[in-house]
């Protein structure tokens, strides 16, 4: 009798916390966790995403929680380590990712912008600065350490010309994000910097930077860059329809428009690993991985 009661108390118990894994499991999925590498300040990045998110959560019936991270690294962490759902990376956070996680991050996309993305390099326009040459001896600023277009292809290009930025450069500063690194050669920090262009774009067209006094005095080839990702173990239709809603996105619909314009895009396209493999490569070049 003891050992039939027992038995069944052992059943019964494991029935019981079967239900409630998978109750929690259930419960996980009712909200979906959203990132972004700070690229800029964290009100700027809920402004930029929040109707994003909001769209989010009417395509697919859940809550989508979106909370700003404090730099790069952790932006990399928070995916590989499952604390958040997805992620706007930068195409070399991604790679960064991808390596930490062992090929288990997984993008869906990318803006259209980011099968040709640039970096500008901005300096004072009355400070002789002229060509990348011209930076020799010169205070230069970087965005983050982690920045696809605010260092690591700036870098890469920089290195092409056979500029050597440890060697070659007076100072070398990070700023941490591209807003920052404006405001670095505005108030004469730093003699020159590079950034993302779309970026520099927005400060330009919102009348935030005097363009007499700063300007882009070279302009990179273009690259791939930033993308959607998610961790590879994320439900397999979950991981469609965000990828769908993503790219479900169209500009002649107004509330489409202004989330893309705030993403700075014109459309979402699909993107794959293999758009990334160069930013790889450039990375190892640069000592960075």
């Amino acid at each position: 009798m003891t050992y039939t009661f027992f038995s069944k108390f052992l059943t019964s118990a494991c029935a019981g916390l079967l239900a409630l894994s998978a109750f929690s499991a259930a419960q996980a999925q009712t909200t979906l966790r959203v990132t972004t590498i700070p690229e800029e300040a964290a009100t700027e990045q809920v402004r930029k995403f929040t109707p994003l998110a909001n769209y989010l959560e009417k395509q697919l019936g859940m809550k989508v929680q979106f909370t700003p991270v404090t730099d790069y690294p952790a932006a990399v962490e928070s995916l590989v380590n499952k604390k958040v759902d997805v992620v706007w990376f930068g195409g070399f956070t991604f790679v960064q990712a991808s390596i930490r996680s062992g090929g288990k991050v997984v993008p869906l996309a990318q803006r259209e912008e980011d099968t040709r993305f640039q970096s500008v390099f901005i300096a004072k326009t009355d400070s002789g600065i002229k060509t990348l040459a011209d930076m020799k001896g010169k205070q230069v600023s970087f965005g983050s350490q982690s920045s696809t277009s605010g260092h690591l292809m700036p870098r890469s290009f920089l290195l092409q010309a056979k500029i050597e930025p440890e060697k070659d450069f007076k100072r070398i500063a990070y700023s941490g994000a591209h807003d920052a690194t404006i405001a670095s050669v505005v108030s004469g920090k730093v003699d020159a910097a590079a950034l993302d262009i779309t970026v520099w774009k927005k400060f330009v067209a919102d009348n935030k930077v005097d363009t007499q006094a700063v300007n882009v005095f070279y302009t990179t080839p273009p690259y791939f860059n930033y993308n959607w990702s998610v961790h590879a173990d994320m439900p397999a239709d979950l991981r469609e329809k965000i990828k769908a809603a993503l790219l479900a996105l169209n500009p002649a619909n107004p509330e489409h428009a202004e989330i893309l314009k705030l993403n700075r895009a014109t459309r979402y396209v699909p993107t794959t690993p293999d758009n990334y493999k160069g930013l790889e490569s450039a990375a190892r070049s640069a000592g960075l991985l």
